[in-house]
């Protein structure tokens, strides 16, 4: 116990800090146990496919007792698998508090990019002396110079593949901001990194800082074409309230997965920039409603997909943050004995959509946050002014 009466020193920080390794220590040990006594438990199962679906509910039910997704959970049950199994002499030293949890997801990553046995073993034998006196960013560097220099080839090999893997990916954070992110090689990344850097410093007379100039300049970039015209046309779905959008108080749009939200000025200035057709949904309760009508087809239409993504926002599996959009649309009494109609369609994630189609049962299902039934919508395609 630390005596809080007691001056704080540098001892008594060094100790809470090795307290909490360890305790992060422990609790991925924990995971680790119930994990391989359930997975032992589903062999039971008296089919292959019973057990398939039991262990794929496994992740789950961890996230439910640690308030973690199930993606968080398996990447943390691979790497505390990954350094016990190969990586001894770290793992002893993550149980004693010399490294937490941070650092051993860094020593994961390094060991599953080493390929031969001895490289692994020279990595476990100097890693920890290193690791418990320098920071995580620190030693983000050492292992990566650490591996340029016992695997060479390897590493030049990798680095051809992973170029392969360049991607651009929009993550949408709070208050009307997001994060563009772009996996690309280096060389090219540093060239643009230049390059915004030199031509917003070259712009005159412009009170804004430098980092807003270079951000603006990336926008223009990607969004108009040689002659300064909107290059790109793209269908974007908001919610906003009628009392907002009329100007009588001020308010926000959101996206119809709830992923991220903006001032309707900045939605309305797009909106003149672009010219879009605008689609406005309304609460309507009269049987008229166009949605309360029975699709005789299996597949729902596009517009009644579009009302699912604004009545879900995500996938309906509890803890599931796949937007609407990327999921399948699933029947909750199947088809053709279930209508495609809104009350028995809801979007689920494909890796649960698959779980459903095993009969694997989830927790009961949560409410759409709108709390809006789609027999109770109406679609009006308004123009654009």
């Amino acid at each position: 116990m630390i005596d809080q009466a007691a001056p704080t020193s540098i001892t008594v920080l060094e100790r809470l800090e090795r307290m909490r390794a360890v305790a992060e220590a422990e609790a991925w040990s924990a995971m680790l146990r119930f994990s391989d006594e359930q997975a032992a438990a589903a062999r039971s199962e008296p089919t292959p496919m019973g057990t398939t679906v039991a262990r794929a509910g496994i992740p789950g039910d961890i996230g439910q007792a640690m308030g973690l997704s199930e993606g968080q959970v398996k990447h943390r049950l691979h790497t505390a698998r990954t350094v016990r199994a190969r990586a001894p002499r770290t793992w002893i030293a993550f149980q004693g508090g010399l490294v937490d949890g941070a650092r051993i997801n860094e020593i994961a990553a390094t060991i599953i990019k080493l390929h031969e046995p001895e490289s692994v073993t020279q990595l476990d034998t100097t890693v920890v002396d290193y690791a418990s006196t320098h920071t995580t960013a620190e030693l983000r560097r050492w292992l990566r110079d650490f591996v340029l220099r016992v695997e060479a080839e390897r590493a030049m090999e990798r680095a051809e593949a992973e170029r392969e893997q360049r991607y651009v990916k929009v993550d949408h954070g709070d208050d009307g901001m997001s994060w563009l992110t772009a996996y690309l090689p280096s060389p090219q990344a540093a060239a643009i990194e230049r390059r915004l850097h030199k031509e917003a410093r070259a712009i005159t007379n412009d009170d804004r800082p430098l980092h807003q100039r270079e951000a603006d300049l990336f926008v223009s970039w990607l969004t108009t074409n040689e002659n300064g015209e909107a290059a790109v046309h793209a269908d974007i779905a908001v919610v906003v309230d009628a009392d907002v959008l009329a100007g009588a108080r001020t308010g926000f749009a959101s996206a119809a997965d709830g992923s991220w939200v903006a001032p309707v000025s900045w939605i309305t200035e797009i909106a003149r920039k672009d010219n879009p057709f605008w689609w406005r949904m309304l609460r309507e309760p009269v049987t008229q409603d166009i949605l309360a009508i029975e699709y005789q087809g299996r597949f729902a239409s596009k517009l009644l997909r579009k009302a699912l993504e604004f009545k879900y926002r995500t996938c309906v599996h509890p803890g599931c943050t796949v937007p609407a959009w990327k999921c399948e649309i699933d029947h909750v009494r199947p088809w053709p004995h279930g209508p495609t109609t809104g009350s028995n369609l809801v979007p689920r994630s494909k890796t649960h959509h698959a779980l459903k189609g095993h009969e694997f049962s989830p927790p009961r299902p949560r409410r759409s946050p709108l709390e809006v039934e789609l027999h109770d919508l109406v679609i009006e395609y308004v123009p654009a002014a």
